[in-house]
């Protein structure tokens, strides 16, 4: 069953922007915020950023983290943002929890603070998310995952490589997701680690880099030498475990599956690496991200969740050639004409 989960109606209208126009937009500044400059994600999401602003005529400036996880840096970008008087940031935070204070201070000066990809601990302190289904895209590979393995998946042994031992919010939705998808209890859904299910082998973080993925690939394997299931927050991290599973002699035999959708992660879709990824839009994020930016430099609106949900919400597909009844899918053909990075 193949069908899109991306909402055809997208864009300016669907934000409530309509009338944008850029007489008065070179006096509004925008800063962009992302966790590290060099994850294909978050390189995207910049170009989307940019693209838009150009058009809208936004002065924009971009910041990141040295590396995933770097919070202090993002802490410092929004000091400057708000020294320079910028309308509004949008960032994909690091420490979802920890940054609270300073989006607090930014909002506090005036500034429109958007959350990208990574929803802050509470949701509601920033003014508004825009971000994946992040829950929905780890259920689908779950429920992909499981109806792959059809009956052996009562007997699975799963690897759980996830983001970071702070748990941003985005690591315990996708981590959590694909535990319920797979059919998994859920104890308390807001953290990971604390199932109890004897199929789940291990948990292991990874930065979302392939360096950490063939670390914490390496140590689960050591724990258990007969993992059958690898679920990963992102596609490097899968990158990395497929190269630890590699040098065993076990890359055939193993089930992996993740979320992201850049291009060399549907790819490898294509070359047996991953069996499945959820698919997700980080331009979109970004670009919807300076309207809405633009807006309420305009007028003072800001933008509406989707309905039913508190965040917008930016489009997920479930990406593999190998569709399995109930899930719905995209093949990689159209993985590829939508793919980024």
């Amino acid at each position: 069953m193949k069908r899109s989960l991306i909402s055809a109606t997208l864009g300016l209208a669907a934000l409530g922007l309509a009338g944008i126009g850029t007489a008065n937009a070179a006096d509004v500044g925008a800063c962009l915020i992302t966790k590290t400059d060099t994850n294909p994600f978050f390189v995207k999401m910049k170009e989307g950023a940019t693209a838009k602003a150009e058009e809208l005529g936004i002065n924009l400036k971009s910041y990141a983290g040295k590396v995933d996880g770097d919070s202090e840096s993002q802490v410092a970008a929004i000091e400057t943002c708000i020294a320079d008087g910028a309308k509004g940031i949008l960032i994909t935070a690091s420490d979802t929890k920890g940054i609270v204070p300073a989006v607090q201070q930014a909002r506090d000066a005036g500034l429109l603070v958007i959350a990208l990809d990574t929803p802050l601990e509470p949701i509601d302190s920033a003014d508004a998310t825009f971000a994946t289904d992040n829950f929905l895209a780890g259920e689908l590979i779950g429920q992909w995952a499981a109806a792959a393995l059809g009956d052996e998946a009562k007997n699975a042994k799963i690897a759980m490589l996830d983001l970071a031992v702070s748990q941003p919010s985005v690591g315990v939705l996708r981590d959590q997701g694909f535990l319920q998808g797979f059919g998994i209890d859920l104890k308390n859904p807001a953290k990971w680690g604390d199932e109890d299910d004897p199929r789940i082998v291990g948990n292991e973080v990874t930065a979302g880099n392939e360096e950490g993925g063939r670390t914490a690939m390496e140590n689960l394997l050591q724990k258990d030498p007969e993992i059958n299931v690898v679920y990963t927050i992102n596609e490097p991290a899968a990158a990395g475990a497929y190269e630890a599973l590699k040098a065993l002699g076990r890359e055939n035999d193993v089930l992996i599956v993740s979320v992201d959708g850049g291009c060399p992660g549907v790819q490898n879709i294509v070359e047996g690496v991953i069996g499945a990824t959820s698919q997700q839009y980080p331009l979109l994020m970004a670009s919807l991200g300076i309207e809405a930016i633009a807006a309420w430099a305009k007028d003072g609106s800001k933008p509406a969740n989707t309905e039913g949900k508190e965040f917008f919400d930016t489009g997920v597909s479930l990406v593999t050639d190998k569709a399995v009844d109930g899930v719905p899918s995209i093949d990689t053909k159209e993985g590829m004409a939508r793919c980024w990075g």
